[in-house]
Formats: C-alpha cells, structure tokens, sequence
C-alpha cells in the first residue's frame, strides 16, 4: 500500500510502480484525488484517515507493507507504525524528520517480536547520507565526529515545505556525546565542497542527526547545506521569533498558503538538478576522511530509493526491527539507484 498516494510524491512514486507492472493499493484522506489516480494507473483505491485505529488496522490488515508518503510525518507516522506493529505489516516512509527517525528506533524490539521491519527514511531523506555515513564509518572505524551536508536546488514539494514550518518552530538540531540537542539555526557556518565548488554553508536539523548515530555510532553529529551570506542572517534573526513559529494558529496559516502555492518541481526541473553529496569523518588524533557522492535529484532518489527497498522487502526475509537505509542494505545502496555516480573517499 502506498498512503499519501494522491501527494506530490506519493503520486510520483504510485506512477513509477505502475510502470514497473507494481500493483499498490493506493490509499489517502483525499477522495478525489486518490481514486483518479487510481483509475488512470487502474489500480486499487482506499479512502481513510488515521484518527480510527480499529478502521485503520482493517484497512491495513493483509498487506505486506506499507509506504507511508503522507506528510508532515508527525502527523502520520505514529498510528501507522503503530498499526503495522499490530497487523504484522512491514513499514517503511519517506520522512527526514528527526523525532519520526528516533521514535521508529524505541519500537526496534517490538517489531521484532512481531516481525517486522521499521524502517523510516527511504527516500532523499535519508538514504544518500546515511550511506555516505555508513561508508565514511568503515573508512576510519573510531571516528568521534561527523558532518554531513548536501547541496540541492531542486525545489520543495508541498510536504517538504510543510515539514520545513514545523522544523523551524523546532530549532536546529545537532548531536553530542549521543544526545540529541537543541540549537539556534545555522548555529555553525563554514565554508564546504559538497563536489561541485566550495560554498559557505549552515547547520540544518536534518534526519541524519538521528539515523547517523543509529547506523555508526558516532556521537558527535551535525548536517549542512549550502546558505547565501543573507539566507543565514536569515535563519539566525528567526530565532529571536521561534517561540512565535511554534503557535498553532501561526503554523495552520503558513501550511494552508503552502497548499495553495507550492506545487513541487516539474520533471524537466528535476532532470537538470541533481544532487552533491559530502561527508567528513575525524578521530580523536585529528585523522580526516572526506567523502563525495552525485545523485539524481532529491525527488527522483526518493522514487527510486523508495521502490527499491520495497522491492528488498517484498523478496527477501531480514531479520526484523528497526532499521536505517544502509543498515537494511548496506552502504551501496545509494550507488545502484539511477542517476549516482561512484562514492568517493579522501
């Protein structure tokens, strides 16, 4: 089952399993929008929230996973793990958000007395990072700190921007000595070569500060993306306004103009932007490993990334529990999706 099938990326991925003689049972709150998709790709539909957990479980019960597509992932992801785990229903989705990493993580032994494999994160979030991270691990096995970063311009689905709403209200989020900690946004600026020139660069709380540490580790962690001189006067003047950033009223305003402005990237758009990948690794004796990576645009990766786990699933038996990308399929998994080049390590 494909949920949040009728969203900009859900639709994306449904088209692409269709394509690929995949038959989901596409699922969403959006009656209209789900079953023309529905019938277009002439697959099944399914027409439910997530607020009626006796519904949920029958809606559920009898497929062998789910994808969760339907975001802002704090809204969706708790009943349907939580549904999952009492079907026997492997789950996977396509989040980067920290406190659905980590929450999928304290469910580890309960699926795995029920057998099933949790596993958050298949999409751009986080799967090309977290390989980059399970790779840089094994270049220098004591590590003690990690930085991660990408560098992407290929825009923001309806979703993502959503998400990115209630990530400011959150503040910026780095690891330390394994905690996960509250900072100010762009809380550090350097300059990085992600692998396509050196540009300056700010802290963001991106997935990894959680699924890193679960797939190495190391306990020191922290994200970064590219940021112009005025993007990060930006973010740092808005933490003086956070506390406004998290009222409900203020945070239903911002999502409802999202709805109605944002569409996501157009296909040509995505096919000329793709995506640079850059990862460090140091020791306590101040030893450096540096890796790189160029993928498909973030979109792109994700249908792919998506699928192919999906595809992992529904052939293979792995052990269950709670799992990152490149714990259920190793660090090559970035490289075999279209559109990657080779991971290289400095």
């Amino acid at each position: 089952m494909i949920y949040g099938a009728n969203g900009y990326t859900g639709e994306l991925i449904a088209r692409e399993a269709a394509r690929r003689g995949l038959t989901p049972v596409l699922a969403g709150r959006n009656r209209d929008a789900v079953e023309a998709l529905a019938s277009e790709l002439k697959l099944e539909a399914r027409i439910f929230g997530l607020d009626d957990s006796p519904a949920l479980v029958a809606q559920i019960r009898g497929h062998a996973l789910v994808l969760n597509c339907a975001g802002p992932f704090s809204a969706t992801a708790t009943p349907m793990m939580e549904t999952c785990l009492a079907t026997g229903t492997h789950y996977l989705d396509i989040t980067g958000e920290i406190t659905v990493l980590e929450q999928a993580q304290t469910l580890g032994e309960r699926a795995k007395a029920v057998g099933v494999v949790l596993c958050p994160g298949v999409g751009f979030d986080v799967i090309p990072t977290d390989c980059v991270a399970a790779a840089l691990k094994a270049s220098l096995p004591d590590a003690t700190r990690m930085s991660l970063g990408f560098d992407s311009r290929s825009g923001l689905s309806p979703g993502t921007a959503k998400t990115s709403i209630e990530g400011m209200a959150a503040g910026g989020k780095i690891r330390r000595a394994g905690k996960i900690l509250t900072v100010p946004l762009a809380w550090e600026v350097r300059r990085i070569d992600f692998g396509d020139g050196e540009k300056l660069a700010m802290t963001i709380p991106w997935g990894d500060v959680s699924t890193a540490f679960h797939t190495t580790g190391i306990p020191d962690i922290e994200v970064f993306v590219p940021a112009s001189p005025r993007l990060i006067a930006h973010a740092r003047r808005a933490n003086w306004i956070r506390p406004l950033l998290g009222m409900k009223w203020l945070q239903k305003f911002a999502k409802a103009r999202i709805a109605k402005s944002v569409k996501g990237p157009s296909e040509a758009h995505r096919d000329a932007m793709p995506t640079f990948i850059w990862g460090e690794v140091t020791n306590a004796r101040g030893e450096r490993r540096t890796a790189r990576i160029r993928t498909a645009n973030g979109y792109s990766l994700t249908i792919d990334g998506s699928l192919h786990v999906v595809d992992h699933l529904l052939v293979n038996s792995p052990e269950p529990g709670a799992y990152t990308p490149s714990k259920l399929l190793g660090p090559a998994l970035v490289s075999h999706l279209p559109g990657s080049g080779k991971l290289e390590i400095n």
